[in-house]
């Protein structure tokens, strides 16, 4: 296995010392691991969190064999997440993709839409404009695993896209996340309390 190709990390695990266990989302390959040798270290520490746009190169001697993986940084959403709303989302988005996609199935219509919503929650001015996009994703991901999921509407306030919020939840909980809803699903819990403050 070589394969060489732009990725969106959504999930980085710690490996033995310094290592780091990636979960890359590639357009063409679908998730793909790989170990990234150093990826606790100080000069890959940055590169490694979910939500970066990286090159990544993977190679293996087998299909069987977990790939080591070379990543140069392309777009980093660390500055992003010292603030609390885009680091909520950037967390929650990034850890529904990387435990609800399995792994080397290509699905580019979400490549293209988690890429899409990534610079949406870092580049718009408020939660208020990527909240619709959040959801249009999570539907996204129901429907391209068989579970359908509908769309939001074109135009719709704030209150209105939070309670679609919370009705897709259980969707996504019981169809995507049932083996590993626990922590993924808190991730969701802090995020709706962080955009709930905007409407009280």
């Amino acid at each position: 296995m070589h394969l060489k190709a732009p990725a969106i990390l959504v999930a980085a695990r710690p490996h033995g010392e310094t290592a780091v266990i990636a979960r890359l989302l590639t357009e063409e390959y679908g998730v793909v691991a790989g170990y990234v040798a150093g990826g606790r270290g100080r000069q890959l520490r940055p590169v490694v969190i979910p939500g970066n746009l990286v090159e990544a190169e993977l190679r293996a001697k087998s299909d069987s064999q977990l790939p080591f993986a070379r990543l140069e940084l392309v777009r980093s959403r660390g500055p992003y997440l010292t603030e609390p709303l885009p680091a909520a989302a950037i967390g929650w988005v990034t850890a529904l993709t990387a435990a609800a996609l399995p792994e080397r199935q290509a699905y580019p219509g979400l490549y293209a839409a988690l890429s899409g919503l990534l610079e949406a929650i870092c580049h718009a001015g408020s939660a208020r404009d990527w909240v619709r996009a959040l959801l249009a994703y999570e539907a996204l991901l129901l429907r391209e695993l068989g579970y359908g999921g509908a769309p939001p509407p074109a135009e719709a306030a704030l209150a209105p896209l939070l309670e679609m919020l919370g009705r897709q939840g259980p969707l996504l909980e019981r169809y995507l996340l049932a083996d590993r809803r626990g922590d993924v699903m808190a991730a969701r819990e802090r995020l709706r309390e962080r955009l709930g403050r905007m409407v009280e």
